[in-house]
């Protein structure tokens, strides 16, 4: 099990305590410090089973700066929304957990981190 975090975020600090409850084995991806690669985050993406966009924080200054707000979401634009969450991890939103088992979530709820641990 893998969690995206940023350590200045209070639901990755909750989701990190959840899973220290659980007494689960992880590892922790400061994805800021450590961006994802295209195919990583395209990956993560397949799992969640979400686009994007469907993550993207675009309340973030550099999404304002990128006009990401008015970007076509579709699946010829799929690849530039990657690339611009790969070269600013910050519009990537947080927490996201790769379970074991090949699910994920975006892990901003206690249900949400309940739901990838081990039964």
């Amino acid at each position: 099990m893998e969690i995206w975090v940023n350590p200045a975020c209070s639901k990755c600090r909750s989701a990190v305590s959840s899973l220290d409850e659980a007494g689960v084995e992880y590892t922790v991806r400061r994805y800021l410090d450590d961006p994802p690669t295209a195919a990583e985050l395209g990956e993560v993406l397949d799992r969640l089973g979400l686009e994007p966009w469907d993550v993207a924080r675009t309340g973030e200054p550099v999404a304002a700066e990128l006009g990401l707000k008015t970007w076509p979401k579709d699946a010829d634009s799929r690849d530039r929304w990657i690339a611009a969450m790969v070269e600013h991890p910050k519009l990537i939103q947080r927490p996201i957990i790769t379970a074991d088992d090949g699910t994920a979530v975006v892990a901003r709820t206690p249900e949400a981190v309940q739901s990838v641990l081990p039964r």
